[in-house]
């Protein structure tokens, strides 16, 4: 099996930064690619960024300028650098990783339970 625990989430003023980080243990051969989704409350998930095994970056547009994916893939860990936070950012972030368990099987999506992150105006 695979975990995901993710830290660093809280409560920020609008303006302010957060860092998010996501650590993926277990049963793991390597990652494809790993990122962030949020969900704001009565919204449905979105794609926030991701970033490949090899170091290309997505960002949705909403967060381009603001927000920094990296990862460190020694460690299997990915964080999130959040800047210029406004209170459209609030929601519960969740780390994903698309993991190969062992050589030669399919990549499966795996999931953390998510960070809340609230931003006050």
């Amino acid at each position: 099996q695979v975990q995901l625990v993710e830290s660093g989430g809280g409560l920020v003023q609008a303006g302010g930064s957060l860092r998010l980080s996501c650590a993926a243990s277990g049963s793991i051969f390597s990652i494809n690619f790993m990122g962030w989704y949020r969900q704001a409350p009565g919204k449905q998930r979105e794609l926030v960024a991701r970033i490949t095994s090899g170091g290309t970056t997505n960002y949705a547009d909403f967060v381009k300028g603001r927000f920094t994916i990296s990862r460190d893939n020694a460690k299997n860990t990915v964080s999130l650098q959040m800047n210029s936070l406004n209170p459209e950012d609030t929601g519960v972030y969740y780390c994903y990783a698309d993991v190969r368990v062992r050589a030669g099987v399919r990549t499966t999506l795996y999931w953390g339970q998510g960070t809340q992150v609230t931003v006050s105006s």
